[in-house]
């Protein structure tokens, strides 16, 4: 909601402003300035809860709202982190000079209806599954296929827009119940930009929705790419300094990939272990992150920066301005902010935007 005290002392101000009549104009002026901030602030947060279910008005909306702040210069990139209220849009996330780059703007992100594909001569499950971008179990699962022959020319195919399950929603289930049923964790479910809730705060889900379980594994069903559901262990090691080269910045495992919608790696690890700088650089950013919770990023100086978010509150070991080294730690992994379990949310931006870490990390 709107801040009713905020729009209260805006007013007083107009009204002491315009005890004379020649500063009156000029009262209105400022007021209505100060009010624009606090609906922009509504707004967003109004955005962010109908994700995925109005999305055509509010990207409009949203396009709209970044020219107005671009022309009035009334706020700051910075702002649409602090602005969230706590939850993580993580498309959102422009940091400083890559506010350019259109693959960070939500407009341009892929729309999340399942596809219908008309198999060809010569189509082969794999085929298609690479053609979309998702894997072979994804397309069999999703079409109740007996084997991945099971396919015709002329035959309708329907196809998610990520790897993984769409699933019905039965009651008394919670993300948590259903991310345990599918052998993959809460954290994706939520992440999923199209997937939407009835209470955002506690991701509660209604009986009967459709929502769709990212690198979720349907229930006793065969697995036939296995290789691309096996957990990755990652362990903390010795890196190389210089441009393009980053050590895992903590230990875990991988629990999230990069995708279109989570330009990121998430590494989980219920022990907490310390997060440490990827690459030698200066803190840039040290605090609240809204749904990031306690976050850091460094600039490392060579057109790379790093983020590491949902750190444990009370364990930051840095300072803003710092320089650090290689290796240097930076706080313990948590679960604050947007998380649904203790993980480490990392991210590499290069000069042309956010990069998979998983391309680059040694």
């Amino acid at each position: 909601m709107i801040n009713k005290k905020a729009i209260e002392d805006e007013w007083l101000l107009l009204k002491e402003f315009g005890k004379q009549e020649w500063f009156f104009v000029v009262g209105l002026v400022v007021a209505l300035l100060g009010w624009t901030g606090i609906i922009k602030v509504w707004l967003s947060k109004l955005m962010y809860r109908q994700r995925g279910r109005f999305s055509q008005t509010f990207v409009h909306m949203s396009m709209a709202m970044l020219a107005f702040v671009a022309i009035t210069g009334s706020s700051t990139v910075e702002a649409l982190i602090d602005d969230r209220g706590g939850r993580e849009v993580e498309n959102l996330m422009v940091l400083s000079g890559d506010l350019n780059n259109a693959n960070t703007l939500i407009s341009n992100l892929p729309k999340g209806e399942v596809s219908e594909y008309r198999v060809k001569d010569g189509d082969t499950v794999s085929s298609i599954a690479n053609k979309f971008g998702v894997s072979i179990d994804t397309i069999v699962w999703e079409n109740k296929m007996k084997s991945v022959d099971d396919i015709q020319v002329k035959q309708i195919l329907k196809v998610l827009p990520v790897t993984g399950v769409r699933y019905k929603v039965k009651r008394g289930e919670t993300i948590y119940s259903i991310a345990k049923k599918h052998k993959t964790n809460a954290q994706n479910i939520i992440d999923y930009p199209f997937n939407t809730f009835s209470n955002d705060e506690k991701f509660s889900l209604l009986t009967g929705q459709e929502i769709i379980i990212p690198d979720g594994i349907k229930p006793k069903e065969r697995i036939i790419d296995k290789a691309r559901y096996r957990s990755r262990t990652v362990a903390a090691i010795p890196g190389v300094v210089g441009e393009g080269n980053f050590m895992w910045p903590t230990t875990g495992r991988i629990s999230q990939r990069y995708y279109w919608y989570h330009r990121a790696v998430d590494i989980a690890n219920k022990n907490s272990p310390p997060i440490v700088a990827a690459q030698s650089g200066t803190v840039i950013r040290r605090g609240w992150g809204g749904g990031y919770g306690n976050y850091v990023v460094i600039d490392h100086g060579n057109g790379y920066k790093t983020l590491y978010a949902h750190m444990k509150t009370g364990t930051f070991a840095v300072t803003l301005g710092q320089k650090v080294n290689q290796g240097q730690k930076l706080g313990i992994m948590g679960t604050t902010g947007r998380s649904t379990g203790i993980h480490l949310h990392f991210e590499i931006i290069g000069p042309n935007g956010k990069l998979n870490p998983l391309t680059v990390l040694k």
